[in-house]
């Protein structure tokens, strides 16, 4: 199945027992904006502190991540931010995790109730994230 992560989920691979690590094993095709990459770098002095990581644990992590997910530029899937926009409109933070569930056809993974108010693109929660695994 193709899956796109936003960036919660994504910090959420840094932590002990998370889902997103058992996710990795599954074989289902992960995707996410490239943004989030730079959204885990600037808030990697938090994750360290969180997690008890030291930077190169991170570093190490952060590249099994850029293994396991493919991480897609704006060009590729820019052309669905109006339809994402119309989906979302009260949610502009989350456009981007719509277009590119759009332009693969793809699910979401995330906690945030926003982006099941639309009801294009399916979007699993922790709950039902535990169900695909």
């Amino acid at each position: 199945m193709k899956l796109v992560m936003d960036t919660n989920k994504l910090f959420s691979f840094f932590w002990k027992g998370s889902l997103i690590r058992e996710l990795l094993l599954t074989g289902h095709d992960l995707y996410s904006p490239e943004f989030a990459l730079e959204e885990l770098n600037k808030h990697k002095v938090e994750i360290l502190e969180k997690t008890g990581l030291t930077s190169e644990e991170f570093r190490k992590f952060k590249d099994k991540l850029k293994r396991a997910v493919r991480f897609v530029s704006f060009s590729e899937y820019s052309e669905k931010i109006p339809d994402a926009f119309n989906l979302l409109p009260e949610h502009p933070k989350d456009i981007d995790f719509l277009a590119l569930a759009l332009k693969l056809n793809a699910g979401i993974i995330s906690n945030d109730k926003e982006l099941k108010k639309q009801s294009r693109i399916i979007v699993f929660n922790d709950l039902e994230l535990s169900k695909l695994l």
